[in-house]
């Protein structure tokens, strides 16, 4: 059996797996002479090297969100597909935990302050007795909701099926009731993957359901909100202010305006960039490699129509 990992060399493979054939590349042009012979390939797998994969059998993606995964030609393809979800989940809820007080309390105010040594003394907000909006309840939006409530709020949710348990959310919507949480909420986060139905959801009409109060927060993917509609609807004074991990546009180009407006707050996209992040998409991928070897149900295994 030969499995292909994109990246460092790893002993922990070995000792899951004793006996595999592990080749660790840089890419996949490292590895050309067994393309059409490997079973597996831990990392994404080009259209034009799918092609020739004629035995490959699985393919695990080292992100939790696989938008970049989904070709055509996987998505037309029998190679099971998984994805590393749950690996940054905590990670990234902490992060929108940071950006919600940094907003709430106007961090940037006293950032400048502290810059001018001036002492700038100003009564602000707090969190508890608000209400959360959380689009998107997968790992992410779970364990958002479960700090949230340490923090006294109020948490309602929007997931794709509703049904499906929910802790620590104290009232969880379909799609339908999408609007009923943009005009309830103080804080919308966005924890959804990008998928043919997310993106662009947050378009003009959707800020315009919001309270002018009201703070959007989005730390999945770019996107799903329409950098247009959210730029005009900060301009204009409908939102109060907005926390950006994740942006259309990747990098924000430097004369991107979100950079400059005093009632955002931009970080590049690692709001996930953990240590814990990493020792669990390891866990998820040995985890997963042992149940491939052993022949057994893997996974995290993306759902290749809904996209996730």
């Amino acid at each position: 059996m030969i499995i292909v990992v994109i990246g460092k060399e790893s002993p922990a493979f070995a000792e899951v797996a004793p006996g595999v054939d592990f080749r660790f590349v840089g890419n996949l042009s490292e590895a050309d002479d067994v393309i059409e012979t490997m079973d597996a390939v831990i990392g994404r797998v080009p259209p034009e090297i799918l092609a020739k994969a004629k035995q490959l059998r699985w393919v695990h993606s080292p992100a939790a969100g696989v938008d970049a995964d989904l070709s055509p030609e996987m998505l037309a393809s029998d190679v099971v597909l998984t994805s590393s979800a749950g690996n940054g989940g905590i990670s990234l809820a902490e992060h929108a935990m940071l950006l919600m007080l940094m907003l709430n309390r106007d961090v940037p105010r006293w950032m400048r302050a502290q810059a001018e040594r001036r002492w700038d003394h100003f009564r602000h907000s707090e969190l508890a007795g608000r209400t959360l909006g959380i689009y998107g309840l997968g790992n992410s939006g779970i364990d958002l909701a479960e700090k949230a409530k340490a923090f006294h709020l109020h948490v309602i949710g929007v997931r794709r099926r509703p049904e499906q348990p929910s802790p620590y959310v104290d009232e969880v919507y379909g799609e339908d009731g999408f609007d009923r949480m943009l005009g309830e909420s103080d804080f919308v986060v966005v924890t959804a993957p990008s998928t043919p139905a997310t993106r662009g959801r947050f378009d003009a009409d959707a800020f315009a359901r919001m309270k002018e109060s009201a703070y959007f927060i989005c730390i999945s993917r770019g996107g799903i909100a329409d950098d247009e509609a959210l730029l005009e609807a900060l301009l204009s004074g409908q939102l109060a202010g907005a926390g950006l991990d994740a942006h259309g546009v990747e990098p924000l180009p430097a004369d991107s305006p979100f950079w400059t407006l005093p009632n955002v707050i931009v970080t590049p996209h690692n709001g996930a960039t953990s240590d814990g992040t990493a020792r669990r998409g390891e866990q998820i991928v040995l985890h997963n490699l042992r149940r491939f070897l052993a022949g057994e149900e893997l996974r995290n295994v993306v759902d290749k129509q809904a996209g996730y």
